[in-house]
């Protein structure tokens, strides 16, 4: 497997749990509940997209084109602008950061876009 996303599936698997055990370990008693809230919710969806990359290293050799380049690549981003924006609004209590969120949504979104349509492409592909 020559892509990079296989390696960041496991850097950001990795760094999720730690995210989730932090969370629940150090922030539980020390994070308003809604702060805390908004912490684990970062950390669930930057496991699920961590998964989400191994999918993009799977598809990148299976299938190789461009789409799964694009779902890795959105899902990255994805990952910074939600996850990210959602920690650091959770630390810091900063509301206004809640207003990057929306933009990483919508990178997880067009990812999970660039896999159905691999998916797609695939299997057209085979029934031929």
């Amino acid at each position: 497997m020559r892509s990079p996303w296989l390696a960041l599936c496991g850097a950001n698997g990795f760094l999720a749990v730690a995210a989730g055990a932090f969370g629940a370990h150090a922030l539980r008693e020390r994070l308003a509940s809604d702060l805390f809230e908004i912490w684990n919710t970062a950390a669930q969806y930057h496991l699920v997209h961590a998964l989400a990359l191994g999918l993009c290293a799977w598809l990148a050799d299976a299938r190789g084109g461009a789409l799964p380049l694009w779902a890795g690549r959105c899902f990255t981003a994805g990952l910074l602008l939600f996850s990210g924006s959602l920690y650091a609004l959770a630390l810091s209590g900063v509301r206004g950061l809640g207003a990057i969120t929306p933009f990483g949504g919508l990178a997880l979104l067009a990812g999970w876009l660039c896999v159905a349509l691999a998916a797609r492409r695939a299997a057209q592909e085979s029934a031929r």
